[in-house]
C-alpha cells in the first residue's frame, strides 16, 4: 500500500506489487462484488437494477473513485452501492438481506480463485517461487491479492450500516429498529472511517483464519501431485 512504502514499512518494488494487487480488486473484484448484488437483486424480483445499469461487469459502472484511492492507499475502500429497491422483492428483508450477502461471496469466491492459482504454482513449479525472485514477486502478489479480498469479505460482513452485514441483520430484527438503523446510517459509516483509520476493530484474527481455511481448501485439488 502506498501509505506502507511512504512510511518505510515496505521496499519499492513489493509496495508495487501490493499496489498492482490492489488494482486488480478495484476493476476486476470489486465489479464482480457488485454484480452480484445486482445479480441476484434481479433473480429475486428487482428489475430495476438491469435499468440503472448495474447488471454489468463493466468497471467504470462501479468503481467509486474515493473509494479506489482508499484501497491503494490503506487497503480498505468501496465501489460504488448498487441501489436495491426492495419493494420489488416478495419478502423485502429477505431479499435484502440475501442481495446483500452476495457481495461478500464475491470477494470470498475470488480468494479461492487466487488461492488455487498459488497451489498450482506450488504443486507445479515449487522451485519457481522458492529461488526466482520473479516468482516470489508473484507469490506476494497473489498472497496480498487473496488477502484483499478476505479483508473485504469479512468487513462488509460487519452488521453496521451501511455495510451488507447490516442487510443481513435486518432480517432478523423489528421494522421499527431497522428504520432506526437507516436513519443514523451515515453517521455510522463516519464511525466506520474512524475505526478503520485507527485499526480498533479486531478483525486479524477472523482473517488470518480464513486466508489460512483458503489455503488449505485450495491446495486439496493439488494433494497428491
Amino acid at each position: 500500500m502506498l501509505f506502507s512504502l511512504l512510511s518505510g514499512q515496505l521496499d519499492f518494488v513489493t509496495a508495487l506489487v501490493d499496489i498492482l494487487a490492489s488494482l486488480v480488486v478495484i476493476f476486476l473484484v470489486m465489479p464482480f462484488h457488485e454484480w452480484a448484488h445486482a445479480f441476484v437483486a434481479y433473480k429475486l424480483g428487482d428489475t430495476s437494477v438491469k435499468y440503472r445499469g448495474r447488471l454489468t461487469l463493466n468497471p467504470i459502472e462501479h468503481i467509486d473513485p474515493v473509494g479506489a484511492l482508499m484501497i491503494i492507499l490503506i487497503g480498505f475502500g468501496w465501489a460504488k452501492p448498487v441501489p436495491i429497491d426492495d419493494r420489488n422483492f416478495k419478502n423485502p428483508k429477505i431479499g435484502m438481506g440475501i442481495s446483500a450477502l452476495a457481495g461478500p461471496v464475491a470477494n470470498f469466491i475470488a480468494a479461492l480463485v487466487g488461492g488455487l492459482i498459488l497451489n498450482a504454482i506450488a504443486a507445479f513449479f515449487p522451485a519457481f517461487m522458492i529461488t526466482n525472485q520473479i516468482g516470489y514477486y508473484i507469490y506476494l502478489f497473489l498472497v496480498y491479492y487473496i488477502l484483499l479480498n478476505i479483508c473485504l469479505a469479512v468487513f462488509n460482513l460487519l452488521p453496521i450500516p451501511p455495510l451488507d452485514g447490516s442487510k443481513i441483520l435486518f432480517m432478523f430484527l423489528p421494522d421499527k429498529w431497522v428504520y432506526m438503523l437507516y436513519k443514523y446510517e451515515n453517521f455510522f459509516f463516519i464511525i466506520i472511517l474512524a475505526l478503520v483509520w485507527l485499526n480498533i476493530l479486531p478483525l486479524d484474527i477472523i482473517e488470518n483464519a480464513l486466508c489460512r481455511f483458503v489455503m488449505w481448501l485450495t491446495s486439496l485439488p493439488f494433494a497428491f501431485v
